[in-house]
């Protein structure tokens, strides 16, 4: 692309496009008005890593449920992360909350209209604070997400490999962002590297950059942006024990805040190895002795960093038991000399235990399982998925009624665990009730 007097240009052909093919998107203002700073901030979080087609539901319950940044600060954590289950990357969800408490209690309910001070917040990044600054209150700041990316590289010719690259592109967006209509402009450069210039076979003939695209010259397009070399994800195996009372309640525990998953439910869970556990192995990890049975198959999720394979216990017992044992293969507190032992005990006045059912919970009461005080201080270390010889802690106990699975903090992985341990019920989790 030439050096000077093209990049007016180029903002000038981009927004004449948008105005007329631009997307229509639940969180987007009408052509012409103001977007509204906490439904830009919401959206932006919601697509940190997730395509717009996953983000959209999700969107329209929260605004739905919270309309406002003090509705959404005053709902429990364990609410928004009930609401939040099923769009990973769970840290957005504690974040968003934090950040909401943070507009509402300390400024007033008004979100910062600058990038730097959009930063301060909880969970907002350096491209998130551009996003929020451009589409909410019009800053000239570039919101370089992957399809920004995408077009600058092109655009520039761009060869350096990712993500060394993307200081390159950062500087030269920012000098194509107009002053005027910037938040215009970075949703502009969303849509052309959604609609057009894709990652496979961009549709050049029809871009208005073309002309000026240095990559479209080169014939490289597709090529652009190099990505650095994909990053082997090492397999962890392990186990998860699914158990039900007479009331087909299901056991749960809630995972420590900090870390994987944080806040989250899960059924107790083995530590996280190289290769299942053995038969007595999978049984000395198991929450409390029972009659435990290993069921066929196995469930597989990915995450980030690695992927997952858990084989599957299942158990039904007619009294709650008192205590839970630590699930993980290492030597317990009492072994280490370290007091009396890894377990939770589910009996006495500051632990009650309590068993969540439709009928007799309004739905801010869903979560709780233990008195607060009691919650604050359990000892040991259940079983939380975690590295072998980590030692996570778990915060509250809950027997949860079949038909809440849908509707409490369960991540992804932990339904399809379930689910296969209950195939039997049919779908717990059907198109409708997903989350």
């Amino acid at each position: 692309m030439a050096k000077t007097g093209t990049q007016s240009s180029c903002s000038k052909a981009l927004l004449a496009w948008y105005d007329r093919y631009r997307r229509v998107l639940p969180w987007r203002a009408p052509a012409g008005h103001r977007a509204e700073p906490y439904h830009v901030w919401l959206s932006e979080i919601m697509l940190q890593q997730t395509t717009v087609q996953a983000v959209g539901a999700y969107f329209r319950k929260f605004l739905q449920r919270w309309p406002t940044v003090e509705d959404l600060a005053a709902a429990p954590q364990d609410e928004v992360l009930a609401a939040w289950a099923g769009l990973g990357y769970y840290a957005r969800a504690r974040n968003l909350h934090k950040a909401a408490k943070v507009v509402a209690e300390e400024m007033g309910g008004r979100f910062p209209d600058t990038a730097e001070a959009l930063r301060a917040l909880p969970g907002v990044g350096v491209y998130t604070a551009g996003a929020i600054a451009a589409i909410a209150f019009d800053r000239q700041e570039v919101a370089m997400d992957a399809n920004a990316e995408r077009v600058v590289a092109r655009l520039y010719a761009i060869q350096t490999p990712l993500p060394a690259g993307k200081a390159e592109m950062i500087i030269k967006g920012r000098a194509l962002v107009p002053a005027k209509r910037a938040g215009d402009f970075a949703q502009a450069m969303m849509d052309l590297g959604s609609a057009i210039c894709t990652p496979k076979r961009p549709s050049c003939g029809q871009c208005p950059l073309e002309e000026m695209c240095e990559a479209t010259k080169l014939g490289i397009a597709e090529t652009l942006p190099v990505k650095g070399p994909k990053m082997v994800r090492p397999l962890r195996r392990g186990a998860a024990f699914v158990v039900r009372d007479e009331t087909g309640a299901v056991l749960l525990v809630k995972r420590p805040e900090k870390g994987l998953l944080g806040s989250m439910l899960q059924p107790p869970l083995g530590p996280w190895t190289e290769q299942f556990p053995k038969r007595a192995e999978a049984l000395g990890q198991a929450p409390f002795e029972a009659d435990w049975k290993k069921l066929p198959g196995i469930v597989r999720h990915g995450f980030t960093h690695f992927e997952l394979e858990i084989e599957l216990w299942v158990a039904a017992v007619t009294k709650h038991p008192k205590t839970i044992q630590d699930c993980h293969s290492r030597p317990s507190r009492a072994q280490r000399g370290e007091g009396k032992g890894t377990q939770v005990e589910m009996s006495g006045k500051s632990q009650k235990e309590k068993t969540i059912h439709t009928e007799t919970r309004r739905r801010g009461e869903r979560l709780s399982a233990l008195d607060k005080d009691g919650a604050a201080s359990l000892p040991g270390s259940p079983s939380l998925g975690a590295e072998e010889g980590a030692s996570p802690g778990m915060t509250e106990i809950l027997w949860v009624a079949t038909e809440e699975l849908a509707s409490v903090a369960l991540p992804t992985v932990m339904r399809k665990i379930i689910s296969h341990a209950l195939v039997e019920e049919g779908p717990l989790f059907r198109a409708g009730n997903k989350a």
